[in-house]
């Protein structure tokens, strides 16, 4: 079945489609990651976004049950220059194909991805259509001009209502704003007690709960696209430890009085190195991420710059002068990718135990 993959500037590209065969519209983007497709596809940070793997191969070990980021992925669709037909991994229950019929995702192989990728390096990410065979290219690609995205991505990925996750540890809040289940998943293996609470939960609510943390994790889109989770981070900073990811950090600096950027083509793969400025240690990480916090925006704030990209030296990590609270753009409970800096989790651990023993002091 032929397709059609259209960008907004008028490049065309054939392909065979695979996957269901509706035709959809998104922010095309690309992922630089050699492994981990499935954890990639079902990341509810790549929400509403075409993505192109440039790894050649994709589908080659079959998809199973252990290892989904999230139960219902959020992706618009997949390019990639070869899917694997029969896959070959003892963990194996479905072909790629079979399950991207079975969560109506539409893809196409056969495409020049280097040449794709290179397109985007070029001009940044841009909107594109994949859609039938005999489609017609010019109707698309005035209407890719004047298609506006939505901009509403962090309500369509986060719980609706609050849950437990429960555990005998500290007691942690967990914003979802499209969280990923390796950091759920991190928490438990911690023993935490964790709530799981909607991106528009109030300050005071969360402060209900009666938190020794919170966590602020992952999403798509843009940061400034969600105000309410910025003015409620203001509240929270100081009243207990914070521990920010991804999306997570970028609100935390824009509730710091910082200021965010959207990168040109973004950062998204499982290689890309980061340096702890604090211990010169670097660290290959998992990043999946279209803007930035400006480093210039920092000089009038509270914070303090922890982590550089190596690639292009954004900021990848930062921390509060005088409060309990730390964040990094990149991912690390991986997921896919390395552990390198698996051990955040034990640090934010840390925090909490010596603020419950500052707040025992105290009482």
């Amino acid at each position: 079945m032929k397709k059609q993959l259209i960008l907004e500037d008028g490049t065309v590209f054939i392909g065979e489609g695979f996957g269901s065969t509706k035709d959809v519209t998104g922010e095309v983007v690309f992922t630089t990651g050699m492994t981990g497709y499935q954890e990639t596809l079902s990341d509810p940070s790549y929400c509403g976004q075409i993505v192109t793997f440039t790894y050649p191969l994709i589908g080659n070990y079959g998809v199973n049950r252990d290892d989904f980021e999230t139960i219902q992925p959020a992706i618009k669709a997949l390019v990639v220059k070869e899917a694997a037909d029969f896959p070959s991994n003892f963990r194996s229950e479905f072909s790629i194909d079979e399950y991207l019929k079975m969560k109506d995702i539409p893809a196409i192989s056969g495409v020049d991805t280097r040449k794709l990728t290179r397109i985007i390096r070029q001009h940044g990410a841009l909107k594109g259509a994949i859609v039938s065979a005999d489609a017609n290219t010019e109707d698309v690609i005035h209407r890719l001009q004047a298609t506006v995205l939505p901009n509403d991505q962090v309500a369509q990925v986060s719980t609706k209502s609050a849950y437990p996750s429960p555990g005998r540890g500290f007691r942690v809040v967990l914003i979802d704003f499209g969280m990923k289940h390796g950091i759920l998943r991190e928490l438990n293996n911690r023993n935490c007690d964790v709530v799981v609470v909607p991106h528009n939960i109030t300050a005071e609510e969360i402060m209900q709960f009666k938190p020794d943390g919170i966590m602020l994790t992952n999403g798509p889109g843009n940061p400034k696209d969600v105000p309410h989770a910025i003015e409620t981070i203001k509240t929270l900073i100081g009243q207990v430890p914070l521990f920010g990811i991804c999306l997570g950090h970028q609100l935390f600096a824009l509730a710091s009085g910082a200021d965010t950027f959207k990168l040109k083509f973004g950062h998204r793969g499982s290689n890309h190195p980061v340096k702890d400025l604090e211990t010169g240690r670097t660290a290959i990480t998992s990043q999946n991420h279209g803007f930035s916090v400006s480093e210039e925006s920092i000089a009038n704030t509270d914070l303090k710059i922890t982590h550089v990209a190596l690639n292009d030296g954004t900021v990848e990590g930062l921390a509060h002068k005088t409060h309990p609270a730390f964040t990094v753009q990149y991912h690390p409970e991986a997921s896919p990718g390395p552990e390198d800096d698996n051990i955040l989790f034990d640090r934010f651990i840390d925090l909490m135990k010596s603020h419950a023993a500052k707040e025992t002091q105290h009482a």
